[in-house]
C-alpha cells in the first residue's frame, strides 16, 4: 500500500499537514482537509505486547512507542513486494528544481534547501522506517513543529508532506501536487527553505519513506 493520490492498482494515501504556531492541516487523498489544535501528546503508548523471556542479564532496548494512537497507518504484509525499488534514489537537488519548476508555473519564488529542514527530514524518514508506517507524529510523540524546532531552524511557519511506497520522486511529487492538502503544502507563497530525504528499507512493507519538510524563518 503506498500512499498518493493514484488509482493504479494498489491502494494510496499520502499524509500531509501545513504547521503553524499552533495548528495543524492535514490533506489526505481521499479526504477533505481538516484543522485541529496541536497540543503536547498526553496519548498512552502504543501497545507492542510483552517482552520475550531472557537469561538474567542479558537486556532489551525499550519499546517506547509514544506516537499518539491512531495517528499513523501500517501497510498490510507483502502489499508492494511486486515493486522494484532497485533504482529507487533521492537527488536532493534534483528534487528542488522539480519543486521550484512546479512553484516558477505558479508565480511562487522558488524554495533554497536548508541543511536544518533536510535534518528534520532525515529524521523523521528514518524513525517512519524504523516503524514501518506512515505518519507525521515521530516515535517520541513529536509533531513536524517538533522537529523541526530541534534543528535550531526558528521557523515562523513550517509544512511537512510523508509519502510511503513510491519508487521515485516524480511519483510522490504527483500524488502530492493530486492531493489538495500536500498540493497546498507545495505552494506555500511565504515559505523560503525546504528539505527532503528518502530512507529505504526493503525488509519493511512500504519499502520507501519520503519527507519533505519546507519553511521560513521569523
Amino acid at each position: 500500500m503506498y500512499r498518493v493520490a493514484l488509482t493504479a492498482g494498489i491502494a494510496m494515501a499520502l499524509a500531509g499537514c501545513s504547521l503553524g504556531s499552533s495548528s495543524i492541516t492535514s490533506g489526505f487523498a481521499e479526504d477533505p482537509p481538516s484543522t485541529a489544535s496541536i497540543t503536547a501528546p498526553k496519548s498512552k503508548s502504543v501497545g507492542l505486547g510483552g517482552e520475550p523471556s531472557l537469561p538474567r542479564g542479558v537486556q532489551l532496548a525499550k519499546l517506547d512507542d509514544k506516537a499518539p494512537t491512531g495517528t499513523f497507518e501500517k501497510a498490510p504484509a507483502g502489499i508492494l513486494s511486486d515493486r522494484d525499488y532497485s533504482k529507487t534514489m533521492l537527488d536532493a537537488q534534483m528534487a528542488r528544481d522539480i519543486i521550484n519548476g512546479y512553484r516558477k508555473e505558479k508565480g511562487l519564488k522558488p524554495l533554497k534547501l536548508s541543511p536544518e529542514l533536510t535534518e528534520a527530514a532525515k529524521a523523521h524518514a528514518r524513525d517512519l522506517a524504523k516503524w514501518d508506517r506512515i505518519s507525521h507524529y515521530g516515535s517520541d510523540g513529536s509533531n513536524p513543529w517538533d522537529r523541526v524546532k530541534r534543528t535550531g531552524y526558528k521557523a515562523r511557519l513550517t509544512a511537512e508532506n510523508v509519502g510511503t511506497g513510491q519508487i521515485d520522486f516524480n511519483e510522490v511529487m504527483k500524488g502530492w501536487k493530486d492531493s489538495p492538502g500536500h498540493n497546498k503544502n507545495l505552494l506555500m507563497s511565504d515559505a523560503d527553505h525546504m528539505g527532503v530525504a528518502l530512507v529505504q528499507d526493503p525488509k519493511s512493507e512500504f519499502k520507501s519513506f519520503w519527507t519533505l519538510v519546507i519553511g521560513s524563518p521569523m
